[in-house]
């Protein structure tokens, strides 16, 4: 067991822990069984006295939110000097350990639906006043992996809590800013005022950081980079190239291209002239992308280098290179794919096709 709590343990004669989940930078979770809805809950607590006192605050915030994309707030309860945050029980896997640990880019039909949710979940927290503050992969989770079949922005509960530690951070300079997990974490998606006015942060931060996440899922790269080499790139807002991949196949560069524009309108270093979290979902809306189911195989034959076939779950699907989304080389024999399947004449067919790392 990992954190102050054990299984067994009951909080509020009414939350029984039944396993540790992960921690972040200013909570530990935890699965827990409510005994009096018969309902297993997500169960956070801070992991140290300065975070203590901002729980409350930050459970009334996140309460606040209600919307199929954002994970539900459910209840608070404080037991002497300790507090406790529950809320829905998501049984999936943040952005970055569902998706960017078998592939470190993804397809625009598969970046869209993400774009879509996300926008349409954080249109309902604006709506409520609510501003994220430290929007980023591992705050996003996703039901259903590669399929993504329900997509949920978490942590709203912490939202002012992580504002406030990034406020420190930037006021202690870059070795605190080097030193602060929940700024580690969060550098890379931060918008230019969320690091030199942190205290003056609007919802258009929270735009930035999900125009930077999408230019991160689709093109494999964060946008300014990692760590402190980031902070000037991000303050002057240049705008990062893409890699040539990305819109040199013509099966995929429209919708890629909407995207990257997306992206970068969402990325201004003027936050009035970033479109909304509402126009987003307009955009969004707009945009013609698959849901399909994704998959996973094999490629068991390819010929002339031009068209093959996979094998999945004992079936053969056929594809043709034009469907693969990635940079060379294309397809072999034996390489790991992700791809949705559509009927065909004989065989069922591949679009779009991703190669994966090897399992």
């Amino acid at each position: 067991m990992t954190g102050p709590l054990n299984v067994g343990d009951v909080i509020g004669n009414r939350y029984e822990i039944e396993s540790y989940i992960d921690e972040g930078g200013m909570q530990f979770v935890y699965a827990a069984k409510d005994k009096l809805a018969d309902r297993v809950v997500a169960l956070k607590t801070p992991k140290n006295n300065s975070a203590t006192k901002r729980f409350r605050r930050s459970a009334v915030v996140a309460a606040k939110v209600n919307h199929p994309n954002v994970a539900k707030t459910l209840d608070y309860v404080r037991e002497g000097d300790k507090r406790y945050l529950i809320e829905e029980f998501i049984n999936g896997a943040d952005l970055s350990k569902a998706l960017l640990r078998k592939t470190s880019f993804l397809d625009p039909y598969l970046v869209a639906k993400i774009f879509h949710h996300m926008a349409k979940g954080l249109a309902a927290a604006h709506h409520a006043g609510v501003i994220h503050r430290d929007l980023k992969p591992t705050n996003v989770m996703m039901i259903g992996g590669y399929s993504a079949s329900e997509i949920k922005i978490t942590d709203f509960g912490i939202a002012k809590m992580a504002e406030d530690e990034l406020v420190e951070a930037a006021e202690g300079g870059e070795q605190t800013l080097s030193t602060s997990q929940t700024a580690v974490g969060a550098l890379p998606y931060m918008a230019p005022e969320a690091i030199d006015t942190p205290k003056s942060v609007t919802r258009a931060a929270d735009v930035w950081s999900l125009g930077a996440m999408i230019f991160h899922l689709q093109t494999g790269a964060q946008p300014f980079g990692t760590g402190l080499r980031a902070v000037q790139k991000i303050m002057e807002a240049t705008r990062p190239e893409p890699p040539s991949f990305v819109l040199q196949n013509p099966q995929f560069s429209p919708l890629a291209s909407e995207l990257l524009e997306m992206a970068y309108a969402c990325m201004q270093k003027d936050p009035s002239a970033r479109p909304t979290a509402d126009e987003l979902v307009a955009r969004c809306g707009a945009l013609c992308y698959t849901v399909s189911q994704r998959v996973e195989g094999l490629v068991s034959r390819v010929e002339y280098g031009a068209w093959g076939f996979i094998t999945s779950e004992g079936k053969q699907v056929f594809f043709h290179m034009d469907s693969v989304f990635g940079p060379l080389p294309k397809l072999a024999i034996g390489d790991h794919v992700l791809f949705s399947a559509y009927a065909g004449g004989g065989a069922p067919r591949a679009h779009p096709v991703l190669r994966m790392a090897a399992p």
